[in-house]
């Protein structure tokens, strides 16, 4: 299959285009029509030569995923389910950003992406895992997530994801030189013009990676799903606990906040009768503190088929309140998308099943 062109840095586009003797501004004519124009095929470029568009039809595809189905929760989160070339199913959530979730003015959006097709890491409340994992995903596959969404909102010029968070299906950083790639490209001027600090990266808590991604010269964000204040709660719940207890996963993060001097996110989803004792407060706000965190509380959204469920609302309440009390910033996610699957993976699971049956 031919490499789509979304897939290449603006440095290999070049060379590409000195190989074939076109001069340089036409590299910034094809990004244009990329990115900011958002250029479903090759035909509506139209300021380029057709032998130019012929060539690139000839090198590379520019594929776009098609739109299998959206749900709209009255909150205004929005959940989309794409097909790729190959027909697997991929999610992206579009959150609409308030106070209480990521710190932005509310008529700001945060665009939820998908680094890999299903999952090899089994958090046993998740539903991207349940099929298993096929496949990283490719660069151009990533990017497109935020080029869709940003069609979906034409013909208006206006951008319509504000913030990146790579939170959907699969451990980002197992998928790490493919994302590293798509995000530099969504960061770049020429590219989606998103700016590091406005683009999070979320990992179950792989610490060479971690300790990989604080080398990285880009200021992007790192949150840590967590959801277990101990190895006992959190290898109950996360296998990965076993390959990188929280003793290497807090001294990864310990390296990393020592390189970038950030604050990190400690996702931490409050299950029923799993880890929302008060109790389990202590320990969170201990790492909290030692590896210089704020707590995202989010409350479960339940699968079908899986035993887990969320706590009530006085719960939550009350782990947030214990966690302020040691001196914690921290967060509760309401209401967000629970009436519209908005789990990972969980759009995909129900679609796939349905066409199976």
């Amino acid at each position: 299959m031919l490499p789509d062109i979304k897939s290449l840095s603006r440095e290999e586009l070049e060379a590409q285009f000195k190989t074939w003797g076109e001069p340089a501004y036409r590299v910034t004519q094809v990004l244009e029509w990329l990115y900011a124009r958002r250029a479903p095929a090759w035909d509506a470029m139209k300021n380029l030569p057709k032998t130019l568009r012929d060539k690139l039809a000839e090198q590379f595809t520019l594929q776009t995923p098609e739109l299998v189905r959206k749900q709209g929760s009255p909150d205004t989160t929005q959940k989309f389910l794409w097909r790729l070339a190959d027909h697997s199913l991929i999610e992206s959530v579009l959150i609409p950003a308030n106070p209480a979730l990521y710190g932005e003015a509310s008529d700001r959006h945060t665009l939820c992406i998908s680094t890999q097709i299903g999952c090899a890491y089994g958090c046993k409340f998740c539903a991207s895992g349940l099929e298993g994992w096929k496949r990283n995903l490719q660069p151009h596959e990533i990017i497109e997530q935020v080029l869709a969404i940003e069609r979906q909102g034409e013909p208006s010029p206006a951008r319509v994801v504000d913030n990146i968070v790579v939170m959907g299906m699969g451990e980002p950083l197992a998928n790490y030189d493919n994302l590293l790639k798509a995000l530099k490209i969504l960061n770049a001027p020429w590219g989606g013009g998103i700016g590091a600090r406005k683009i999070t990266i979320s990992t179950s808590g792989l610490a060479p990676q971690i300790r990989k991604l604080a080398e990285e010269p880009l200021q992007f964000r790192l949150a840590i799903s967590l959801h277990g204040a101990t190895d006992e709660v959190r290898g109950k719940i996360m296998p990965v606990n076993k390959k990188y207890p929280l003793k290497e996963l807090i001294a990864a993060c310990e390296e990393y906040q020592g390189q970038k001097g950030r604050m990190m996110t400690l996702e931490y989803i409050l299950i029923a009768g799993v880890n929302d004792s008060i109790q389990q407060t202590k320990p969170l706000a201990a790492i909290a503190k030692k590896i210089f965190a704020k707590v995202n509380l989010i409350p479960y959204n339940t699968v079908e088929g899986l035993p887990w469920h969320r706590p009530s609302e006085e719960v939550c309440e009350q782990f947030l309140e214990a966690l302020e009390k040691q001196n914690v910033t921290a967060t509760l996610r309401r209401e967000k998308g629970h009436d519209i699957d908005a789990a990972c993976g969980q759009l995909r699971l129900k679609t796939e099943r349905e066409l199976a049956a």
